[in-house]
This record gives structure tokens, C-alpha cells and sequence, in this order.
């Protein structure tokens, strides 16, 4: 059961937003319903989501979104970007399965999506090695910015659910098999 409030009234702005959420998903997730007790926050995540939709293609952030997810065990971001990815993004399962373990059926993919992990796991302090690794994968500095940044806004969300025990709905995922070729 979810730990945080869903407000019974939703002030005029949050309202507009959460319509703009349903349009573009079909209906509204239970996360965003509870951020709307908090207009400046649900402005911030919206806003946060909608910039970085620009930067690197829907598949690589569709796996950074998987990876980090994985990483923070958030099973709420686990399932919304599962259907995400699978819905709107046209991954597969191996490929979902893959991003989930920060690796991908795309080299260069999978490169974004380990660093993405690596940036969550060291909390920032990647080592020279795993930077190079994601130079060598063909990411110039402004992507490798984007990146971070992805990784960033995942743990946000990440966090709020996390802290929320946000219930599910949409089907969750199972667990993943953590054997991966790197």
C-alpha cells in the first residue's frame, strides 16, 4: 500500500499536467497522481522528463531508464518503464531483459546503459576505465552529459517511489536472470 496521500482535490495546475500525462500514456500512473500533492515537484519531474526526451533516441533511454531502475530496486519504475519501453518503444524482451542488467542487443546501447548503472553505483565517481569504456562506444562528452543526467532524473523518480511503496497499476515484472555477457 502506497504511504504517501493521493490528494483528493488536485490544484488547476497539476491538474493540466496530469491530463498531459494521460494523453501521451493512456492513463495516469499512480506515481504521478501522488506528486500532484506537490505542484512544484510534479512541475519539476514533468519538466525534467520532457527536456531530457530530447537527448539520445527512445531505445537508449529506454535501457538507462531499465538499468537504473534495476540498480535502485524500484519495482514501480521497473514496470512503468517496462511498459514504456515495450508499448511506445518497441523493444523486446531480450532487450528489456538485457537493459534491466545495464547491456542491450545494441553494443552502443549497452555501453550507455552499464555507464548509466556504473554513475548509480559509484554515486558519480566512475572510474577513468569505465569512462573511456563509454568514449570507445562512440559517446562524445555532450552525450555522456545526457547520460548522467538520464541516470539522474531515473533516480529521482526512483526515489520517490521507492520511498512511497507506490502501488502497481500496470503488471509487474519478475525478476531478472543476472547472468549477462559484458
Amino acid at each position: 500500500m502506497s504511504r504517501l496521500n493521493v490528494p483528493p482535490d488536485v490544484p488547476a495546475g497539476a491538474q493540466r499536467i496530469l491530463d498531459n500525462v494521460g494523453a501521451q500514456l493512456g492513463f495516469v500512473p499512480n506515481m504521478f497522481k501522488t506528486i500532484a500533492s506537490n505542484s512544484a515537484v510534479l512541475e519539476v519531474v514533468t519538466t525534467l522528463q520532457g527536456a531530457l526526451s530530447r537527448v539520445l533516441d527512445a531505445k537508449t533511454r529506454h535501457s538507462i531508464a531499465l538499468a537504473v531502475s534495476q540498480a535502485n530496486g524500484c519495482s514501480y519504475c521497473l514496470a512503468v518503464h517496462t511498459y514504456v519501453a515495450t508499448e511506445f518503444g518497441g523493444m523486446s524482451a531480450d532487450d528489456l531483459r538485457l537493459g534491466r542488467l545495464g547491456s542491450s542487443v545494441d553494443p552502443k546501447r549497452a555501453a550507455a546503459a552499464r555507464f548509466a548503472q556504473q554513475v548509480v553505483d559509484s554515486r558519480g565517481r566512475v572510474s577513468d576505465a569505465e569512462l573511456a569504456g563509454v568514449r570507445g562506444a562512440g559517446y562524445t562528452d555532450p552525450q555522456i552529459l545526457a547520460i548522467v543526467a538520464l541516470a539522474v532524473r531515473f533516480l529521482l523518480t526512483n526515489f520517490i517511489n521507492n520511498v512511497n511503496q507506490t502501488d502497481l497499476d500496470i503488471p509487474a515484472v519478475g525478476s531478472v536472470d543476472t547472468a549477462v555477457a559484458q
